[in-house]
Parts: C-alpha cells; sequence; structure tokens
C-alpha cells in the first residue's frame, strides 16, 4: 500500500510509525495541505490520509480518483471537509476515526474554561515578570453553579460528568437525548431556550450539519444568561463570530473560550508569529481580554494519536478487501 499522507506534524509522523501494521504501508508525507491544487501529488498512491483542514470537496475527489486512488482516510472524527456524494459517485472509500478520545476533549473544554474563569494564563504572564499583584484576577466558584452542554454524543457526555464533578447543576439539549445516562447522571435534559436563559456557563460538543451552522447567532446569543461564559471544543462554524464579538462588546457575554474558529483554515496549526495576522476578526477576539484561544488541540494527547494512528493505518489496511473498521466508513 502506498499512501499520500497530507498537512503532516512530527506529532502526526510519529504516532503513525509507531501504529501496528505501519511498516505494511509506504508512506509518503507531504506538510501541506490536500486541495484540488495538490491533489496531484497524490498520483501512485493507493490512499490519502487528511485531517480536517483538507479540502476533498468534488474537484479534488476528481483528481484523486483519476490518479487511481481508492481510499481517503480521514484522521479525525468531523467529516464536513468531504463531499461524500461524489467520493460515493466515483468510487472512492472514505473512513474516519469516529471516537479516539472523547476524555480528552472533554478535558480540555473544562481547561479552557478554568483557566479563563481564574485567569491563569494572565497570572502566569504576571509571575513570570515578577508582579504578583491580585488585582483583576477575581473568578467564580464553579460549584452551585448551572452548565449547559449541547450535544451530547461520547465528548458531550464527557463533559458533563466532569461538570457534575465540580457540584453544577448540568442541562443538556441533545435532538436524540440518552435518558438513561441523564437520569443516572443527575442530568437534566431541557430545550435549546431554557438551556440558554438559564445556564452560566454553555460548552458546545456538536458536529457541523446545515442545521447547526451558526447555532449560536444574534437571536440566539441574546438568549444566554447575562454574564454567561461560553466554551467551544467543537467546531467553528457552530458560532456566528461577528454577533459573538457584538455580544462580548456589549458585555452581554462574560467570557469565551476557544479552541475552534470559524475561519480557521490556513491559520490553526501554522506558526505564524513571524507575519501579519490578516483575519482582522480573530486578530480582534484575541485581544479582548475575557477570551481564549486555542488551536485546535483539544485533541493533542497520547491516547487520542495512538487510537486515530492505530484506527487509521488499520483502514488503510483493510482496503484491498474492504474490510474497514466497524463504524468507520462513511461512504
Amino acid at each position: 500500500m502506498s499512501v499520500a499522507f497530507f498537512d503532516t506534524k512530527p506529532y502526526d509522523r510519529e504516532a503513525v510509525l509507531a501504529a501496528p501494521g505501519s511498516d505494511a504501508v509506504d508512506w509518503i508525507f507531504h506538510d501541506f495541505r490536500l486541495t484540488a491544487e495538490t491533489a496531484s501529488t497524490a498520483s501512485g498512491a493507493d490512499a490519502v490520509c487528511v485531517f480536517v483542514n483538507d479540502k476533498l470537496d468534488r474537484p479534488c475527489l476528481e483528481k484523486l480518483a483519476a490518479a487511481g486512488v481508492k481510499l481517503a482516510a480521514l484522521r479525525c472524527a468531523g467529516f464536513n471537509q468531504v463531499d461524500l456524494p461524489a467520493a460515493r459517485e466515483l468510487g472512492i472509500a472514505v473512513t474516519r476515526v469516529p471516537a479516539y478520545s472523547p476524555h480528552a476533549v472533554a478535558e480540555h473544554a473544562v481547561t479552557l474554561l478554568m483557566t479563563l474563569n481564574r485567569k491563569i494564563h494572565r497570572a502566569y504572564n504576571r509571575v513570570r515578570e515578577h508582579n504578583f499583584s491580585l488585582a483583576g484576577l477575581v473568578g467564580f466558584d464553579l460549584y452551585g453553579k448551572t452548565v449547559g452542554i449541547v450535544g451530547t454524543g461520547k465528548i458531550g457526555r464527557c463533559t458533563a460528568q466532569i461538570f457534575r464533578g465540580f457540584g453544577t447543576r448540568v442541562l443538556a439539549h441533545d435532538p436524540f437525548p440518552v435518558d438513561e445516562w441523564a437520569t443516572s447522571n443527575s442530568i437534566e435534559y431541557t430545550s435549546l431556550e431554557t438551556l440558554l436563559k438559564e445556564s452560566d456557563v454553555v460548552s458546545l460538543h456538536l458536529p457541523l450539519t446545515p442545521e447547526t451552522h451558526h447555532l449560536l447567532n444574534r437571536e440566539t446569543l441574546a438568549q444566554m444568561k447575562p454574564g454567561a461564559y461560553l466554551v467551544n471544543s467543537s467546531r467553528g462554524k457552530l458560532v456566528d463570530t461577528v454577533e459573538l464579538i457584538e455580544s462580548l462588546k456589549s458585555g452581554h457575554l462574560g467570557g469565551v473560550a476557544l479552541d475552534v474558529y470559524e475561519e480557521e483554515e490556513g491559520i490553526f496549526f501554522e506558526d505564524l508569529s513571524g507575519h501579519v495576522l490578516q483575519d482582522d476578526t480573530l486578530a480582534l477576539l484575541v485581544s479582548l481580554p475575557n477570551v481564549l484561544i486555542t488551536s485546535h488541540q483539544a485533541f493533542l494527547t497520547q491516547e487520542a494519536l495512538g487510537e486515530i494512528a492505530r484506527v487509521t493505518v488499520a483502514n488503510i489496511n483493510a482496503v484491498k478487501d474492504s474490510s474497514f473498521l466497524p463504524g468507520t466508513v462513511l461512504t
């Protein structure tokens, strides 16, 4: 098997080369992303291995099919970057890693909130400069607060259970409620409107679909409790960023913690420290004192990387007879 591996980072290479069955694969690592413009570099490969910001639209998939590529192996759970009908039509199988480590993302979401709330990032920088003042570092007790979890898949459920451990009341919203789990963990399912109105913290754990695009917009952001904190470690386009900034500027929201961003492609995962940031919206967000942003790193644990590599390599080695791992096949 020959595999063109796109958007390669050092941790990707290390994890995939250590995975069982990796030695049976001829890896061709590229540090650039897969797009219609770069698809020709996959010529001669049996499969491509891609991540969240690779763009497998119809023009790209047509070039891959013409080059003889039979599999697009996504080393992520989300697949909104792939034109699945086109892949199916062109005979390209698409697999993903549906659950690499829900704990990794859930723990990062809670870490973001606690860091922002208790001003840990600001305190860290002060102390390094020998500034031991506590002025401006006041946070709030999480105990006794109400936390809203929007989306109760594996990650959302893990996050909810962590928040319950803090002694919070947890509300949840999902079109497909898991009632037995909610009852056993003292979690209340409710409408999205009620969740937004009553929650001191709202954490998003949803896939990006036409229905969830800009789920938080001018109307729904206005429904949030004044002073509430928003956490998004899921998909950037769940939130209308322009309206989010307006809500922050007006003082309606108390704080925002993000691991994802609407227009993160070409920015996140890259070192742009020597450049002027061309995205004015992101530059404004980063500058706000009650905003904390990490660059899509919630998945980045040893356990998650190992599981992503294991599932991806197993599916690559199964392409000849299409014996892909259960639950990983999209086309």
